[in-house]
């Protein structure tokens, strides 16, 4: 079962290791790419285009951004499919890693909340290729591409903000028994 062999593997050093490289990864783009990209002078941003729900909206912000504009966002989409590496793999390392810190139900709670960063990042992509269709078929995409880009970009942000809840949950946890050892 998953759930067993995410008790051992990978390692607390590949864990360790490898949310090091995630986060990195993530600092990365955010500084070079997405920073220079929020400070473009646009009415409508990313999370304008994610959230849209339908194809009026979109035709909309899509006016506005100009050929220029859907130009740069295009750049981000593709650029966000190696960020998701970059808020998956550290979350998933760290819950994990601190999940096997816990005790008994808890620690089985962890290991399910692992997996919460890998099922966004999923989702993540289903967004990502929704976007790019509405930004290369422009203005020919199918009216249910946006409504399916915006659920998927819900049900990411849903599984990210449960695993990062989680997360910050298991360290209170961990930093209290720490506590009432030393005690």
């Amino acid at each position: 079962m998953i759930l067993d062999r995410l008790k051992k593997y990978p390692s607390d050093l590949l864990l360790l290791i490898a949310a090091a490289i995630g986060i990195i990864i993530l600092l990365t783009i955010n500084i070079l790419i997405f920073e220079t990209m929020a400070k473009s002078v646009y009415l409508y941003g990313i999370l304008d285009f994610e959230f849209a729900w339908t194809k009026e909206q979109i035709l909309t912000i899509f006016f506005t951004w100009g050929p220029d504009g859907m130009t740069l966002q295009a750049a981000g989409v593709y650029w966000d499919f190696l960020y998701i590496f970059g808020y998956v793999i550290p979350l998933f390392a760290l819950i994990l890693y601190l999940s096997r810190r816990l005790e008994d139900r808890m620690t089985t709670i962890g290991l399910y909340m692992s997996l919460t960063p890998i099922v966004a990042g999923i989702f993540d992509l289903i967004e990502n290729i929704n976007l790019l269709i509405m930004l290369n078929e422009t203005p020919n995409f199918a009216s249910f591409v946006p409504l399916i880009a915006s659920v998927s970009a819900t049900i990411k942000f849903g599984f990210l903000l449960v695993g990062a809840i989680f997360f910050l949950i298991a360290l209170v946890l961990l930093i209290i028994k720490k506590i009432k050892k030393q005690d």
